[in-house]
């Protein structure tokens, strides 16, 4: 099998690239709520209103990264910044920022969104604690 070939007609104008009415966003929002779930894993980074209503979302699976590197610090960045610029086209100006789990993406997710101009007024963090735990292994009998 060879290659391919591509042959094009001469003298064609070529189109430019058209943005699609999904780039454009549906309504304007001023505020919302950010949720960062890190995960050693995976970084999910979830862009909703006020009511709860999710807006856009990502995670480091979906950017592209395979296997150890989704639960990396740069492929966290590489989400909040997406998320930002979706924010940003949406005229979002001020976002509270809930964030849960221990992974190594939480803070880096944050810190990219934050750089696209975005004010955060509130950082809420609900990384579920366990109060006891599960029961101990019983003892083992020889």
């Amino acid at each position: 099998m060879g290659k391919k070939r591509v042959t094009t007609k001469e003298g064609a104008p070529e189109e430019p690239l058209k943005a699609g009415k999904a780039a454009e966003p549906k309504k304007k929002i001023s505020s919302g709520v950010l949720n960062i779930q890190a995960t050693f894993n995976n970084t999910i980074v979830t862009l909703a209103d006020k009511d709860g209503n999710v807006i856009a979302s990502s995670s480091s699976g979906s950017m592209g990264f395979k296997g150890t590197k989704k639960g990396t610090p740069f492929a966290a960045s590489k989400v909040g910044d997406f998320i930002g610029e979706k924010a940003q086209a949406m005229g979002i100006k001020e976002v509270e920022a809930v964030i849960r789990g221990v992974g190594p993406g939480r803070e880096s997710a944050l810190r990219s969104f934050m750089g696209k101009g975005i004010e955060i007024t509130a950082i809420l963090d609900t990384t579920p604690v366990p109060h006891n735990g599960p029961k101990p292994k019983k003892r083992r009998r020889v």
